[in-house]
């Protein structure tokens, strides 16, 4: 059985390669997925552990952790939107100007977890 499962999975990869590699573009997308592998296991994952051990003391950790997680997605969220290269196709899609709200996000995300913090610390 596992020899024709497996056998079942090489003949599918092998023809979606086949139906795949021809296409336009492909191989631009293949070193997007390489660069993402590169920046996670180069700079996202060690800055993450270390954030992670730096919290790990703090008494407050919940708050900080929360707040370190909310600030990281809001962050992952806009920086396509801030790193898209050139005139946008359609000016009143994106007509807000992204990088100050994502600053404001974060100021905010941060007041609220040092007020949460104050607040855990008076009780």
């Amino acid at each position: 059985m596992r020899i024709t499962l497996g056998a079942a999975g090489v003949v599918l990869i092998a023809a979606g390669l086949f139906f795949l590699l021809p296409l336009p573009g492909l191989w631009g997308v293949v070193a997007g997925f390489a660069g993402a592998i590169v920046l996670h296991d180069a700079i996202i994952g060690p800055v993450v552990l270390l954030a992670g051990l730096l919290v790990a003391r703090l008494p407050d950790r919940v708050v900080v952790r929360g707040a370190l997680i909310t600030m990281g997605a809001l962050t992952l969220i806009t920086v396509p939107v801030l790193l898209r290269p050139g005139p946008r196709p359609n000016p009143t899609v994106l007509a807000q100007p992204y990088g100050l709200n994502l600053l404001i996000c974060l100021v905010v995300v941060a007041v609220v977890a040092v007020v949460l913090v104050l607040v855990r610390r008076r009780r």
